[in-house]
């Protein structure tokens, strides 16, 4: 099975300290009930995978290199372990000459989102809905300290592994698990990320009390997530789909998120980008094959979705836990 003991380790000796007990019994009930069909074929992958020599790593472009070129038939290996883990939703990352052009052109959001983060050098990061963990690698590379990844998804678990199985760097990991069920109240982490997740969540308070309360007092959240235009008390509740998704459920404007974000009990808030989401950010790939945003919009008016909503758009917010906070009891709108 997959082994979180060195990142467990890594944990020693940092603000994190205290969620290594928890966060081990935690994995051990996870593993012990665990009946998922499909992770046994993607640790197959894992196992699939060439040995490699003399390798480097570029954290801020995602890129494995090595002195000693990969043999034809090591290569074929490679990229015929990472297929099999398709789809890669999240990226792009190259390893020794090949090429995972993801669905989503990450390194795109990461250039709107560094500039108005503070400096990470040294900090434990949370990075929610973290899928397969690109975007830690960047953070990684901008001095994170430890960077814990958690997402539902055992695929994009093992899209990590992938990676890191080259890398290794037991300070960054991704755990199967949401925010809900993560140890609660740790007010430990110095950054928490959480990009496209709140608009997935029936109760999007609920949301941001949880993430507060995995900040540290003084810790920086940022917040990205769908957005619609509007003032500070417009938000929009898609009747059926939206963008074919089924389980969208708010989408505030940029001013009545901030104002969520005080309400929740941060503060030093700040609308720091609102862009549209554009089919160079978000398409069809060979690594991703089947529908993407081409297919998510009125093929007659591009500002719309499928359905007639207003088309996506993004907002990245940055806030402060205020030094000193109080826990706050949780909103629940479900």
């Amino acid at each position: 099975m997959i082994d979180f003991r060195p990142f467990i380790d890594t944990l020693t000796r940092t603000p994190l300290s205290v969620w290594q007990a928890p966060l081990q019994a935690q994995l051990d009930d996870l593993f012990a009930n665990l009946n998922d069909g499909n992770l046994p074929r993607f640790l197959k992958c894992i196992d699939q995978l060439p040995d490699v020599t003399d390798i480097s790593f570029d954290p801020h472009r995602v890129e494995l290199t090595s002195t000693n070129p990969l043999s034809d038939t090591n290569q074929t290996q490679l990229e015929q372990a990472l297929r099999g883990l398709i789809p890669w939703r999240k990226g792009p990352f190259r390893l020794f000459g090949t090429h995972i052009d993801s669905e989503w052109r990450c390194d795109l959001k990461w250039a709107r989102v560094a500039p108005n983060l503070s400096d990470l050098n040294g900090r434990c990061v949370l990075d929610v809905g973290s899928g397969n963990g690109f975007y830690g690698w960047h953070m990684k590379a901008a001095g994170a300290r430890i960077v814990a990844g958690i997402d539902p998804s055992w695929l994009s678990v093992v899209q990590h592994l992938a990676i890191n199985h080259y890398v290794q760097d037991s300070s960054h990991t991704v755990l199967p698990f949401t925010l809900e069920s993560l140890t609660p109240d740790l007010e430990a982490f110095d950054t928490v990320f959480s990009m496209g997740v709140l608009y997935h969540r029936r109760s999007p308070l609920d949301h941001l009390a949880e993430l507060r309360a995995a900040l540290r007092p003084g810790g920086e959240l940022i917040l990205e997530t769908l957005v619609v235009e509007g003032n500070e008390r417009e938000a929009f509740v898609p009747p059926g789909r939206y963008a074919r998704m089924n389980n969208v459920w708010f989408l505030p404007s940029p001013k009545a998120l901030a104002h969520w974000l005080e309400k929740s009990g941060f503060e030093d808030v700040h609308i720091a980008d609102v862009t549209p989401t554009t089919t160079e950010e978000q398409r069809t790939t060979d690594w991703k094959p089947g529908q993407s945003l081409t297919d998510y919009l009125n093929p007659e008016n591009p500002a719309q979705t499928i359905e007639g909503h207003p088309a996506p758009l993004r907002a990245t917010l940055v806030a402060t836990k205020p030094a000193g906070a109080k826990r706050l009891r949780r909103y629940y709108l479900d």
